[in-house]
């Protein structure tokens, strides 16, 4: 708001063309002087002034409000999005929240694509079949996007819309796919979303994966330039959250404790024979973009695997205690092994436990990841 122009502002003309005169343009322009240095460079009374900065003031800055004037607006918006799967819907008070940034991380194909697939197949429903009948942004920067397998997760989570060949047509065409491969690409698809989510009635935006345009970008920068590339987009889907009141998810690589560079870490084998390997170990991963970016988002959930199962991990959220939940991946996508959630404590809210071989290899296969 402290860039917001003067001249729009509805001050009396005659003060609003000396404010341009002098170059005083913003509201940060004219907040940031003393009302006498402003008085002396406009070459108007003090009465003036006064009343001109009250009125600015009025509009750039955002009224006080109350718990209770925030809880009716929660409860106006919608709230939240169910995810379907009952145990993490109950942790989360609902689902992914409205108005909010939340973050999906782990290593590759522990299954983040898959859950990103039945998000969007669930915001694309129609609202009598419990979905949100809107349209769907889908940012696919790894190429991960597979259509085939969105139809599949469809056709076995509500076989009663995918069996129809032109419902299913129908939820697919509201998924719309930008696919941006570098930090200037993500910039320019980002501005443009703003105006899609208005024109198209999009509900929910879906960003696979953040990490791997700034992994990209690293390599072409500077030391200097690598340590604040994310802030910017980052800063505006939180914005984009709060002002859409809409649900925005991204997903989050993770690397090695003791290496700068994001590594991928594929998920290989099957989960019943991994105690059964004395190749594998547990390795201990942390997420790629930091701890600064951590605290920026408002619910992160880890996935991760440890003690021969997968489970996905509510690590930070307002609304709920740390908590995992064991799961499994099929042809419905991502379906819980329990509801009841595991009461996690200590560091292990934090940590990110991958149990798989024990030589760690940089992703070179060109295949895609869930």
């Amino acid at each position: 708001m402290a860039n917001k122009l003067i001249s729009g502002m509805g001050l009396p003309s005659s003060i609003e063309n000396v404010f341009a005169a002098r170059n005083i343009l913003t509201a940060k322009d004219a907040l940031s002087l003393p009302e006498f240095d402003l008085m002396m460079l406009l070459d108007v009374d003090l009465h003036q002034v006064r009343l001109a900065v009250a009125r600015i003031s009025e509009i750039a800055c955002p009224p006080c409000r109350t718990a209770l004037s925030l809880l009716e607006d929660r409860a106006r918006s919608g709230g939240h999005l169910p995810t379907r799967l009952r145990g993490l819907d109950h942790a989360l008070r609902g689902g992914i929240p409205f108005g909010a940034l939340t973050e999906l991380v782990g290593p590759s194909g522990i299954g983040k694509t898959q859950f990103c697939l039945k998000l969007a197949l669930l915001a694309a429903l129609p609202a009598s079949y419990g979905g949100l009948n809107g349209r769907v942004i889908y940012m696919d920067t790894e190429s991960k996007f597979n259509s085939t397998r969105l139809i599949e997760i469809g056709r076995h989570s509500f076989p009663h819309i995918f069996l129809s060949e032109r419902m299913a047509q129908e939820m697919a065409g509201r998924i719309i796919i930008l696919r941006p491969s570098s930090l200037a690409e993500l910039t320019e698809s980002l501005q443009q979303i703003e105006l899609i989510i208005l024109q198209h009635d999009v509900k929910l935006v879906i960003v696979d994966s953040m990490a791997a345009i700034f992994s990209r970008e690293n390599e072409r920068s500077t030391s200097g330039q690598k340590q604040h590339i994310w802030r910017w987009p980052l800063s505006f889907l939180k914005s984009l959250a709060e002002l859409s009141q809409i649900p925005i998810v991204v997903t989050n690589q993770v690397r090695s404790q003791n290496n700068d560079e994001v590594l991928h870490y594929p998920f290989q084998g099957q989960m019943n024979d991994i105690n059964n390997s004395s190749k594998r170990v547990e390795s201990h991963l942390i997420a790629a973009l930091g701890i600064q970016w951590a605290h920026s988002v408002t619910i992160r959930l880890i996935l991760e695997a440890h003690s021969g199962q997968r489970f996905i991990k509510v690590s930070k959220s307002p609304a709920s205690p740390a908590v995992e939940f064991p799961f499994v991946v099929e042809s419905s996508g991502i379906s819980l092994l329990s509801d009841e959630g595991l009461e996690v404590t200590g560091s292990e809210i934090s940590t990110i436990r991958w149990q798989g071989q024990n030589i760690l290899v940089q992703e070179t296969d060109s295949r895609p990841q869930c």
